[in-house]
């Protein structure tokens, strides 16, 4: 099947995982097309199978704000045209499912009729797309998308409770490629990092507010009373001078290291004990996901969609948002238990398997199918 895909080219979640499906659906012999502004980060290889197509956005004076949606849909029917695509699959309801269904009107006029999958991941319905200015056309891309789904059953009533959705909502949730971290380092190079005697931490976010980044620091201060620790913070964004400066505040700033953005998640992963994820708000809690699949225990805020990957005490604890008390006693008693610790890590491993993509991938091949056959009885 021919398949055009539409994502934001981040390091951020929908990004991530839209990038992991094109990839896996061309290993299984679909022609992927990935449409947007940039060749997405995870995206390191071209193939027979795998095609990027660049939205360039012309500058005009006229605009103030340049029109991404306008320059987006008609990548996407010169694209459709030229390579014959069968499928349109946008990840995040805008602006990508409101260029996507333009571009299907525009087809139409032409004679071609291409159905229209919206993912939905998380801040396009929670934050985007419950503001009063965007709530009008958020609404109207998810009833006029063909299929709709969404990551977690959380994301899900969300995006009911929120919205007048008349189409139904399938749930799919993110997922895993066990394969890539099925060998593992023989030298993760921890020695880098910390003595021997030292525990790491470890979390990885884009540093926004939602990610309540002073709580990780604060979390981590009181773990680091009580277990010899390092805290490793990757990612990048605005919140990451503030944890800076409360880190150099609260005098432990030789024992946080901030390594900005990073390709080698996983090998930062592989000598890690600890993940912590204190956030407002997951829609699913990827960023966990990744912790657990390399046997890292994983210590979170209880919301969103993040009970549904971490699981309490079993692959970790989960607690209310900004129980930094709470957390930290947690962290503790995982760390201070080497027995309990191992058996944490080892049942990370085992539960994240579940989201393996090869359980997931058929997932989305059904929809593919479903949405495909269906494509002339779409009303636009």
């Amino acid at each position: 099947m021919k398949i055009a895909i539409v994502c934001y080219p981040t390091f951020g979640g929908s990004g991530v995982v839209a990038t992991e499906l094109g990839i896996a659906l061309a290993e299984r012999g679909h022609e992927i097309h990935f449409v947007t502004y940039r060749q997405p980060v995870r995206l390191e290889l071209l193939s027979n199978n795998i095609h990027f197509h660049e939205v360039h956005v012309p500058e005009y004076p006229l605009f103030r704000y340049q029109p991404y949606e306008l320059a987006l849909s008609s990548k996407l029917v010169d694209t459709i045209k030229l390579y014959n695509i069968e499928v349109l699959h946008v990840h995040y309801a805008i602006p990508h499912a409101y260029a996507g269904y333009m571009a299907k009107k525009m087809l139409k006029e032409e004679g071609i009729y291409i159905p229209m999958i919206t993912t939905l991941h998380g801040t396009d319905i929670t934050l985007v797309g419950n503001h009063p200015f965007y709530k009008p056309a958020v609404t109207f891309s998810i009833n006029k998308s063909d299929v709709v789904t969404s990551v977690s059953e959380d994301l899900k009533r969300k995006t009911v409770d929120i919205f007048k959705v008349e189409q139904d909502i399938s749930v799919i949730p993110n997922f895993i490629d066990s394969n890539k971290y099925s060998s593992g380092y023989t030298d993760c190079q921890r020695s880098l990092m910390a003595r021997e005697d030292e525990k790491i931490i470890t979390h990885i976010s884009n540093f926004r507010k939602v990610k309540r980044i002073p709580d990780v620091v604060k979390i981590f201060f009181e773990v680091q009373k009580k277990v010899a620790s390092k805290l490793i913070m990757v990612g990048e964004g605005p919140e990451k001078e503030h944890a800076e400066l409360l880190c150099e505040e609260l005098g432990i700033m030789d024992k946080v290291l901030f390594l900005g953005n990073s390709n080698e998640i996983d090998r930062i992963l592989c000598f890690s004990d600890l993940f912590l994820l204190p956030s407002e708000s997951e829609s699913f809690g990827l960023a966990a996901l990744e912790a657990m699949i390399n046997r890292v225990a994983v210590i979170s805020s209880n919301t969103g969609g993040i009970p549904e990957v971490n699981q309490h005490g079993v692959t970790g604890f989960l607690s209310e948002v900004g129980d930094v008390k709470d957390m930290s006693n947690n962290a503790i008693k995982l760390l201070s238990n080497e027995k309990l610790l191992h058996e944490f890590k080892q049942n990370a491993r085992h539960v994240a398997s579940n989201f393996d993509i090869l359980n997931i991938l058929p997932l989305y091949e059904e929809v593919y199918e479903k949405a495909y056959k269906s494509r002339y009885k779409t009303s636009y």
